[in-house]
Protein backbone atom coordinates (compact mmCIF):
# COMPACT_ATOMS: atom_id res chain seq x y z
CA UNK A 1 0.00 0.00 0.00
CA UNK A 2 1.51 3.18 -1.02
CA UNK A 3 1.77 6.47 1.51
CA UNK A 4 -0.34 9.44 0.05
CA UNK A 5 1.98 12.19 -0.60
CA UNK A 6 2.40 15.53 0.44
CA UNK A 7 1.87 18.24 -2.09
CA UNK A 8 4.70 19.82 -3.60
CA UNK A 9 5.48 23.07 -1.54
CA UNK A 10 4.68 26.79 -2.35
CA UNK A 11 7.20 28.39 -4.23
CA UNK A 12 7.25 31.84 -2.31
CA UNK A 13 9.58 34.72 -4.03
CA UNK A 14 9.83 37.94 -2.10
CA UNK A 15 11.26 41.22 -3.71
CA UNK A 16 11.51 44.80 -1.79
CA UNK A 17 11.66 48.01 -4.22
CA UNK A 18 13.65 50.39 -2.29
CA UNK A 19 12.35 48.14 1.14
CA UNK A 20 14.51 45.88 3.26
CA UNK A 21 12.83 42.67 3.43
CA UNK A 22 13.47 41.26 6.92
CA UNK A 23 13.70 38.05 8.24
CA UNK A 24 10.56 38.49 10.06
CA UNK A 25 8.54 39.88 7.40
CA UNK A 26 9.64 36.98 5.27
CA UNK A 27 8.61 33.83 7.84
CA UNK A 28 5.02 36.24 8.15
CA UNK A 29 4.37 36.01 4.66
CA UNK A 30 5.36 32.31 4.29
CA UNK A 31 3.24 31.26 6.84
CA UNK A 32 0.25 33.34 5.82
CA UNK A 33 1.16 32.14 1.95
CA UNK A 34 1.27 28.48 3.33
CA UNK A 35 -2.53 28.45 3.78
CA UNK A 36 -3.17 29.31 -0.04
CA UNK A 37 -3.73 25.54 -1.27
CA UNK A 38 -6.11 24.83 1.16
CA UNK A 39 -8.32 27.86 -1.06
CA UNK A 40 -7.54 26.29 -4.28
CA UNK A 41 -4.95 23.13 -4.52
CA UNK A 42 -3.18 23.97 -8.09
CA UNK A 43 -1.19 27.38 -6.81
CA UNK A 44 2.02 26.48 -7.39
CA UNK A 45 4.12 30.01 -6.70
CA UNK A 46 3.44 33.19 -5.28
CA UNK A 47 5.46 35.95 -5.89
CA UNK A 48 5.40 39.17 -3.68
CA UNK A 49 6.46 42.88 -4.30
CA UNK A 50 6.58 45.42 -1.36
CA UNK A 51 7.56 48.90 -1.81
CA UNK A 52 6.85 51.79 0.22
CA UNK A 53 4.78 54.53 -1.42
CA UNK A 54 5.33 57.19 0.92
CA UNK A 55 7.21 58.01 4.06
CA UNK A 56 4.17 55.95 6.09
CA UNK A 57 2.20 53.55 3.79
CA UNK A 58 3.72 50.36 2.21
CA UNK A 59 2.05 48.42 -0.85
CA UNK A 60 2.31 44.84 -1.39
CA UNK A 61 1.23 43.02 -4.42
CA UNK A 62 0.79 38.99 -4.83
CA UNK A 63 0.62 37.28 -7.51
CA UNK A 64 -0.36 33.76 -7.06
CA UNK A 65 0.41 31.32 -10.57
CA UNK A 66 -2.37 28.74 -10.79
CA UNK A 67 -1.88 25.55 -12.79
CA UNK A 68 -4.33 25.78 -15.63
CA UNK A 69 -5.27 29.40 -15.11
CA UNK A 70 -4.44 33.07 -15.44
CA UNK A 71 -2.52 34.75 -12.76
CA UNK A 72 -4.22 35.97 -9.72
CA UNK A 73 -3.09 39.47 -8.60
CA UNK A 74 -3.76 41.17 -5.07
CA UNK A 75 -2.69 44.76 -4.25
CA UNK A 76 -3.06 46.43 -0.82
CA UNK A 77 -1.70 49.29 1.28
CA UNK A 78 -1.40 49.63 4.71
CA UNK A 79 0.65 51.87 7.53
CA UNK A 80 2.83 48.62 7.81
CA UNK A 81 4.03 46.48 5.99
CA UNK A 82 2.69 43.65 7.61
CA UNK A 83 -0.88 45.30 7.67
CA UNK A 84 -0.54 45.19 3.59
CA UNK A 85 0.45 41.40 3.58
CA UNK A 86 -1.94 40.58 5.49
CA UNK A 87 -4.58 42.44 3.86
CA UNK A 88 -3.50 40.93 0.28
CA UNK A 89 -3.46 37.88 0.98
CA UNK A 90 -7.33 38.05 2.30
CA UNK A 91 -8.01 39.62 -1.06
CA UNK A 92 -6.13 36.92 -2.71
CA UNK A 93 -8.33 34.15 -0.99
CA UNK A 94 -11.13 35.78 -1.81
CA UNK A 95 -9.90 35.59 -5.19
CA UNK A 96 -9.29 31.93 -4.98
CA UNK A 97 -12.35 30.82 -3.19
CA UNK A 98 -14.51 32.49 -5.61
CA UNK A 99 -13.00 30.95 -8.79
CA UNK A 100 -13.18 27.64 -7.09
CA UNK A 101 -16.57 27.80 -6.25
CA UNK A 102 -17.17 29.04 -9.78
CA UNK A 103 -15.34 26.24 -11.36
CA UNK A 104 -17.42 23.79 -8.73
CA UNK A 105 -20.99 25.90 -9.47
CA UNK A 106 -20.46 25.30 -13.32
CA UNK A 107 -19.45 21.55 -13.25
CA UNK A 108 -23.35 20.89 -11.19
CA UNK A 109 -25.51 23.16 -12.44
CA UNK A 110 -29.27 21.25 -13.55
CA UNK A 111 -30.88 20.43 -16.49
CA UNK A 112 -33.62 23.32 -17.49
CA UNK A 113 -36.97 23.26 -16.71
Amino acid sequence: MTQPTDPPALELTIAGRHFEVTEAFRSHLEEKAAKLPRFYDRVSKVEAVVEPVDGHTHTVELIAHVDGHEHFVAKSQHDEALGAADLAVEKLIRQLHDYKEKRRNKKHVGRPD
